[in-house]
């Protein structure tokens, strides 16, 4: 039996291909590059794109249990859509699909809506599926690592209501076992939502000052400027997507991400051991 990971080669993707393999699964991961790819020799690398249903419906041929992970696009709700009623097509009724944490209240932003859309059609479709919902990855503080560092600012506006960040390792591994319980059970499990979150939920100046802690010396953090925020963005990324960045922000600032009685607790007994912290995370980049 064969599991399919779509965005194999980013930065979950990659990881649930790795814990599957070390736990004997059967992979198949589609790349849009095959010559690109460096995955071990016990992957099997197919050519697909979720835009062509050629070739996803090539991809899809023979496998019992779908990862689904889109990227940010701007036909990112079409792509899902797609590579679900082909995955509906080829008889799969195991997967596992990464949403986000509150699709359902963050409305006005792109991407959160389409996921959520994504979510709609499982439950009205019936797909026998996992949700996963995680927040705010801490892996993007790489991106700002230069900025806090050599300018001694927290830039990122996260507002003061918190968001309970979590480790993108994590999400791979609860996503693993997700896939793992699916792909071994005798009959199609039914729909669950799991969210996705950290130990700790972390405001703007909580994260400046866990950066400090780790350099040894002040970090401030200036505010929640989402508009300065987009106008960075669009340094290296496009005009939509910067803009859909900055209502996510604002998002931030009236709703934070926060996790729902029993999260913690109920990601910690599936994995067996605690969640990645914030503090781990920034002290293992900055090293």
């Amino acid at each position: 039996m064969t599991i399919l990971v779509t965005g194999a080669t980013g930065n979950v993707g990659s990881n649930v291909v790795e814990q599957l393999l070390k736990r004997g699964a059967d992979v198949r991961a589609l790349v849009r590059d095959p010559s690109k790819a460096s995955f071990p020799n016990d992957v099997e690398v197919v050519q697909g794109d979720m835009r062509d249903v050629d070739l996803l419906r090539r991809a899809l041929s023979g496998v019992s249990t779908l990862f689904l992970l889109n990227g940010v696009v701007a036909d990112e709700y079409t792509q899902a859509l797609i590579t679900l009623n082909l995955a509906r097509e080829a008889g799969i009724e195991r997967i596992v699909y990464l949403s986000v944490i509150h699709s359902d209240i963050y409305v006005n932003v792109p991407h959160f809506a389409g996921k959520f859309g994504v979510e709609r059609m499982i439950e009205q479709m019936g797909l026998g599926a996992t949700i996963l919902r995680p927040a705010y990855y801490m892996d993007n503080e790489i991106t700002i690592m230069d900025v806090v560092t050599n300018f001694g600012i927290y830039p990122m506006p996260i507002g003061e209501k918190g968001l309970a960040m979590i480790d993108a390792r994590d999400v791979g591994e609860i996503a693993v076992l997700e896939l793992i319980r699916r792909e071994q059970s005798a009959i199609p499990l039914p729909i669950n939502r799991i969210n996705l979150v950290g130990p700790d939920t972390l405001t703007g100046k909580d994260a400046a000052t866990i950066w400090g802690d780790v350099l040894g010396r002040p970090i401030t953090f200036p505010g929640n400027d989402t508009a300065g925020f987009e106008q960075n963005l669009r340094q290296f990324m496009p005009g939509w997507m910067a803009f859909d960045m900055r209502l996510m922000a604002e998002r931030f600032l009236t709703d934070g991400m926060l996790p729902d009685a029993g999260d913690v607790d109920r990601l910690t007994s599936m994995l067996g051991r605690p969640l990645r912290s914030y503090r781990d995370y920034v002290a293992q980049i900055v090293d």
